[in-house]
């Protein structure tokens, strides 16, 4: 009897501790890496982290031809995958970072105001990333502050003369690798992002070739660096660590020295993850980079407010999720709402706005216009009594929203 009662407490003790396991996330971004080439190369480590989670094609870019149409530029790609949204919303054109429109707020802010006693860390090549696009210590971004950074090293050329062939690229992305996995190993930030950009610095110079492909290795045993720091967590503190490895863009088609257009080679992307419980979209439907953000959230427990999440293009990659693939056209005073339904059951609620004063940082009032099955997969609105340019729909399902605007020309 004895024995049986030190069984059940021990059970109890060590389920109480699984219950409590801290969850860790972190994100890299490897630059101008495009599908058709990540799956030609030799990646053991990607493969090997690929194994517990999975690997997919994906995309940037937007919606082509349509509203969302996004630049497959850097810093463009970057912020879709910090605040889950289009550039139509975040505002982010080019690598000048010029005006970011902060009212979208990027993974960290959210995670920082939620939980401000929890760490963050970045990683990066490139000090635009902490001081622009997060926003570091700005007004306009709550003056939200990282309790790490490791970046600007790009700016010392004493340490790193700058060469014409950019090797010294290669010498500061692997300190920006030692750093962040020695930091894993030491410190266990729960939210981290790595950023490294010497993959497209090679694209860039030598196109499709051999010099770009001797960076995707590199890039690929700095991967296993990465991973081996997360493994050492996880077996030493029982810790819970989620990984989403992806790309800005890809590169163009003629040569692959180039990107920034809407070519299906440029907006070609993909996403590793350990990720558990990865659902049917992220195994089939051509996720967006803009999918990553939700579901890091959801892995750490950010509960992103309604009205913000209302705005969140991405849908989370793991779970069950309602539906994807929004759709909204205008014909003849009527908007015909459509969206791909995952089988779940429930209905879905449409809601309709005019008006866009979230971007300067209002609200919208919102009005619902219909509640129907999720399994119908459409629905329609009259509006011949609401004549306007622009309508903003909102796709509410029993686990997340989808979105979509209708700009009239």
């Amino acid at each position: 009897m004895k024995g049986l009662l030190t069984a059940v407490v021990l059970f109890a003790i060590a389920t109480g501790a699984q219950a409590q396991q801290k969850k860790k996330a972190l994100f890299v971004i490897v630059d101008g890496i495009a599908a058709d080439v990540i799956e030609q190369q030799p990646t053991p480590n990607l493969d090997r982290i690929a194994k517990e989670g999975g690997f997919t094609r994906a995309h940037v870019g937007g919606e082509k031809g349509g509203y969302s149409q996004t630049p497959t530029i850097s810093a463009v790609g970057y912020n879709s995958l910090l605040t889950g949204t289009w550039v139509n919303k975040h505002n982010v054109w080019d690598n000048d970072i010029a005006a970011p429109d902060y009212n979208y707020w990027t993974i960290f802010r959210f995670f920082k105001t939620q939980y401000p006693q929890k760490k963050t860390a970045i990683f990066s090549s490139w000090l635009d990333n902490r001081t622009k696009l997060v926003g570091e210590g700005l007004p306009a971004t709550g003056g939200i502050q990282l309790d790490y950074h490791f970046d600007g090293l790009e700016l010392d050329t004493l340490q790193y003369p700058h060469d014409k062939k950019k090797e010294y690229m290669h010498r500061i992305d692997e300190a920006v690798v030692n750093k962040a996995a020695e930091y894993i190993k030491q410190d266990a930030p729960d939210l981290s992002w790595v950023y490294l950009e010497y993959t497209d610095d090679m694209g860039h110079r030598y196109g499709d070739s051999p010099e770009f492909h001797e960076a995707i290795g590199y890039m690929d045993k700095q991967m296993g660096r990465l991973w081996d720091a997360i493994s050492y967590r996880k077996k030493a503190f029982k810790e819970d660590w989620v990984i989403y490895i992806t790309t800005d863009h890809g590169r163009d088609s003629a040569t692959g020295k180039g990107h920034g257009g809407q070519s299906n080679r440029e907006r070609s992307t993909w996403i590793v993850t350990n990720a558990k419980k990865l659902n049917n979209y992220f195994k089939t439907g051509n996720p967006g980079i803009v999918d990553i953000m939700p579901s890091i959230a959801n892995f750490l427990g950010v509960t992103i407010p309604r009205e913000q999440l209302m705005e969140v293009d991405g849908v989370p990659l793991s779970g069950n999720i309602s539906a994807t693939h929004p759709g909204a056209k205008l014909e003849n005073g009527k908007i015909k709402v459509s969206w791909k339904s995952t089988g779940r059951k429930g209905n879905a609620k449409i809601w309709l706005t005019t008006t866009n004063q979230f971007k300067e940082g209002g609200r919208d009032q919102y009005v619902l216009k219909a509640t129907v099955p999720l399994a119908s997969e459409t629905a329609e609105i009259d509006v011949t009594g609401i004549p306007s340019k622009f309508y903003k729909i909102v796709i509410e399902t029993p686990e997340h929203y989808l979105n979509r605007w209708i700009v009239v020309k």
